[in-house]
C-alpha cells in the first residue's frame, strides 16, 4: 500500500535549469526522483507546487510524491538530505492525505526579490542578489507596486509559456517594497502567476524607480493589457525566490517532521 507525502524544499537554483524535468540539463525534480528510487527501490515520480525558471532559488518550495515503503516522516527527512547535493535540502516532511496535490491544493504562493541598489555588489551575495547601481526612487516604486493588488489581467507582464493556458487573470493580494540600506526586498503575494510574471513586474518597477516610467502606467498597461513589449523587461532569475506555498485543509499534516 503506497502513501502521500508532502516535502517542503530549500534550494539554490543556480546549478539547475529550474525545478521540472528536462531532457538534457539538471533539475531540482531529477535529483529528487534519483534519491527518492534509491530510498523506495523503484521509479517515483515527483509532483512539484509549480515550475522555475533557470537559476531560481527556493525558500519554501512544495512537493507531493507516494511511497510504497512506509518510512516514518523523520527518517525520510535525514535520508533524503544525506543522498541529496547540498544546494537542495528538505526542511519537512509530512504524512498527508491520498488526494493532497501540491500544485492543485495550492491557495497561493508568495514570491521574493532580492535587488542590492550600490556601486558594488559584494561577491558573496552575487549568487542570491540581483543588482543595480543607479539610484532607485523607493516611494515610487511602492506607489507603483500598489497598483498590481487586485484581481486583473496580467497580458502584459507575463512572457508566452509556449503551452496553453487557460487564462491570464490572477489576483495579487499584496506587493510590498521595502528596503534597509542597499537592500531592497519585493515581496508578492498571489493565488498564483504566469510564466515569469514576478520577474516581469519587479522589471518594471526598476524601470519606476529610475524614472523611466510613471507609477500610475502600471494601472494603464492593466487596464489595457496589451500584449507585452520590450517596454516590460524581465528580471534576472538570480535575485528571484518561491518563499512559501499556501494550503488549507487539504494540506493538514498526519505526521510532520521540522529540521
Amino acid at each position: 500500500m503506497s502513501r502521500r507525502y508532502k516535502i517542503v524544499l530549500a534550494f539554490d537554483g543556480t546549478a539547475y535549469a529550474g525545478y521540472q524535468l528536462q531532457d538534457n540539463a539538471a533539475t531540482v525534480q531529477q535529483r529528487l526522483e534519483e534519491v527518492l528510487a534509491y530510498l523506495d527501490r523503484r521509479p517515483v515520480r515527483v509532483f512539484g507546487s509549480s515550475r522555475t525558471d533557470a537559476g531560481v532559488h527556493a525558500h519554501g518550495f512544495c512537493c507531493h510524491f507516494d511511497l510504497d515503503k512506509p518510512i516514518p516522516a523523520a527518517n525520510l527527512v535525514r535520508a533524503m538530505n544525506s543522498r541529496l547535493p547540498d544546494d537542495i535540502r528538505v526542511l519537512k516532511a509530512s504524512r498527508v492525505r491520498d488526494d493532497f496535490d501540491a500544485r492543485k491544493d495550492a491557495l497561493g504562493k508568495e514570491y521574493r526579490y532580492f535587488l542590492y541598489n550600490a556601486d558594488i555588489l559584494p561577491p558573496h551575495l552575487a549568487p542570491y542578489w540581483a543588482f543595480q547601481h543607479r539610484p532607485l526612487d523607493i516611494a515610487a516604486m511602492q506607489a507603483a507596486a500598489a497598483h498590481f493588488t487586485g484581481r486583473h489581467d496580467f497580458t502584459s507582464f507575463a512572457a508566452n509559456p509556449r503551452r496553453d493556458i487557460s487564462s491570464t487573470v490572477r489576483t495579487i493580494f499584496s506587493f510590498t517594497v521595502t528596503r534597509r540600506g542597499p537592500r531592497i526586498v519585493f515581496a508578492v503575494r498571489g493565488d498564483g502567476f504566469l510564466y515569469k510574471q514576478v520577474r516581469s513586474m519587479v522589471g518594471f518597477l526598476v524601470r519606476v524607480g529610475r524614472g523611466e516610467e510613471r507609477p500610475e502606467a502600471v494601472a494603464d498597461l492593466l487596464a489595457r493589457h496589451p500584449a507585452r513589449t520590450a517596454r516590460v523587461p524581465t528580471a534576472t532569475g538570480r535575485g528571484l525566490f518561491l518563499w512559501k506555498v499556501f494550503y488549507g485543509r487539504r494540506g493538514t499534516h498526519l505526521q510532520t517532521v521540522r529540521r
